[in-house]
């Protein structure tokens, strides 16, 4: 059996090595453009913020360590132009010889990955601009910083990989400002929560400007000096070109083979519409678990895991790769960011009836030195209580969040699947109830009229309109908002009606919970409570 695999990185030598642990005597060559085989990918923002100290770390695989130790033939430099599916052959370029090759295959396995966006635009090319998707790119970038180059940067696109690259210039001293032409960055987050993030990037240093669209960029002795928005221009002496990714599938123009937007359409096998060629990684369209639609998930999480599955169907066993629910996490400036599943925005855009809640939480036991706090907003069809999606925010681990919330959407869990389940505790770790499971028993509770709330987003659309603001934190906390300490509650708030409208807010919304139930008992009836308190929504309120 001969198998080609057109390119490297996450899911072609994960292909590659799997098929080959699985038959030693098949013939399996990598054909791959560039000079490395197997790369860090995702680690390329941390060189540049020196975090990962040296370049070699960067390299998981020489192609001469990965070809000994895997056995896979290697064809570094080497590009391929051709495929032809009725041949069943490769035709490939060696890049130093300009000698052509045509290469025969039984199997043949699409890997190429994806390039950056380049957009069309003047002064794309001036010294000083930078892309953040190989090693080279990331070392030439920490170079410039190092030489004193770097003190003023602008980076266009607000998604994972620019925000993170954001993060680590800050730490080296860099201004650094962020330009998107979306209405937000992170994109895949309901608009709260990335509102939420930007207020906290600001309060680290870094300017988002969100709904600016690049309109070129200008320079003096052939570097770049200014970035042209549609808006208005901004100083820099570094720009990063962060505005997504394009995969390389031009090649495949004539094959034949089916595409949407230059990637490869698969199903759960990872074949395309040829049965002796698959596609796997960020060229491959493969599906969303959640919703059954088709999906692009250009990772390397999911680039490793499709490669693994690639190989073991083409070896002959019984396997599918069922896709993505849309995962993701990221370090930013004091604050992490994690969010798998449907937001409340595509929920709705589902058709389904949905219900939400944003909840201020403790992610330890509060007494244990650096505990903080976790927002989580959950996402749940309203009639089923079936779970479908969270978003998480805080300065610990939420990636235990998320993965907790990937198994139960993988699960096809209820809300009350989720109410009582035996998670690890001990105080350095999580609290007594864990925060998932506290938020769960508060959309629990709203579900079933225990309590009565608006969200964030409700909040910033206007629907307490015509509300008065009552301060129920423990301390006074909101100027110029009447305030009531709950504990002194008992027959109801002195100087207002019971049939009055009441926002009541506190510092997460726990305290403002229990002043509604105890102004419910007493005969109040229009109270409502604000998701998140001031933690979430502080910006909204003058402190007092």
């Amino acid at each position: 059996m001969k198998v080609i695999i057109i390119g490297g990185v996450a899911a072609g030598t994960k292909t590659a090595a799997k098929l080959k642990r699985e038959h030693r005597d098949w013939e399996v060559t990598i054909l791959t453009k560039g000079a490395d085989i197997s790369y860090a990918g995702c680690g390329l923002p941390y060189y540049v913020g020196n975090v990962i100290h040296e370049k070699a770390e960067l390299i998981v695989n020489t192609p001469e360590s990965f070809s000994k130790l895997t056995d896979v033939e290697i064809k570094v430099r080497t590009e391929a132009t051709k495929v032809d599916r009725a041949a069943k052959t490769v035709t490939a370029v060696d890049l130093e010889s300009g000698q052509e090759t045509v290469y025969p295959y039984d199997k043949l396995v699409i890997a190429v990955g994806a390039d950056p966006v380049k957009p069309p635009l003047p002064g794309v090319d001036l010294e000083g601009v930078y892309f953040m998707r190989t090693p080279a790119d990331a070392i030439a970038l920490r170079e410039a910083m190092e030489a004193g180059k770097v003190k003023r940067a602008v980076i266009v696109g607000g998604g994972f990989i620019g925000l993170e690259v954001a993060e680590n210039l800050l730490a080296q001293g860099v201004r650094v400002s962020v330009i998107d032409m979306a209405p937000q960055v992170l994109p895949g987050f309901d608009p709260e929560f990335a509102g939420y993030v930007e207020d906290r990037l600001a309060d680290a240093g870094i300017a988002a400007f969100t709904n600016t669209k690049l309109a070129g960029l200008e320079g003096e002795n052939g570097h770049v000096t200014k970035v042209l928005t549609e808006r208005r221009p901004m100083k820099a002496d570094t720009v990063i070109l962060s505005m997504g990714i394009r995969p390389n599938t031009a090649f495949l123009a004539d094959a034949g083979l089916e595409m949407f937007k230059g990637t490869l359409v698969v199903d759960e096998q990872l074949r395309t519409n040829d049965p002796d060629i698959y596609a796997v990684g960020d060229c491959a369209y493969t599906r969303n678990r959640q919703t059954g639609e088709k999906a692009w998930s250009p990772m390397g999480s999911s680039a490793n895991m499709e490669g693994r599955v690639a190989a073991r169907v083409i070896a002959g066993e019984e396997a599918s790769y069922q896709g993505v629910f849309g995962t993701g996490v990221a370090k930013l400036p004091g604050i992490n960011v994690g969010r798998t599943g449907l937001t409340e925005t595509a929920a709705r855009e589902q058709g389904l009836d949905v219900v939400s809640v944003t909840a201020a939480l403790d992610d330890k036991a509060h007494y244990y030195p650096g505990a903080g706090n976790f927002l989580i907003k959950l996402v749940a069809e309203k009639g089923t209580c079936r779970f479908l999606g969270v978003q998480v925010l805080g300065g610990g681990q939420v990636d235990k969040v998320v993965d907790i919330c990937v198994m139960a959407i993988a699960m096809k869990a209820t809300l009350h699947d989720m109410e009582n389940l035996d998670f690890a505790y001990a105080p350095p770790f999580s609290t007594a109830i864990h925060p998932l499971v506290t938020a769960v028993n508060i959309l629990l509770n709203k579900i079933a009229g225990g309590l009565d709330s608006i969200t964030p987003a409700e909040y910033q659309a206007g629907a307490a309109e015509g509300y008065q603001v009552i301060d129920v934190s423990k301390t006074p906390a909101i100027e110029g908002a009447p305030f009531f300490d709950v504990k002194s509650i008992r027959d109801g708030l002195p100087g207002f009606d019971k049939d009055a409208k009441l926002l009541l807010v506190c510092t997460k919304g726990r305290q403002a919970y229990l002043a509604q139930n105890k102004l419910r008992a007493a005969g109040y009836t229009h109270t409502k409570v604000l998701e998140g308190g001031t933690m979430f929504n502080g910006n909204q309120f003058p402190q007092a």
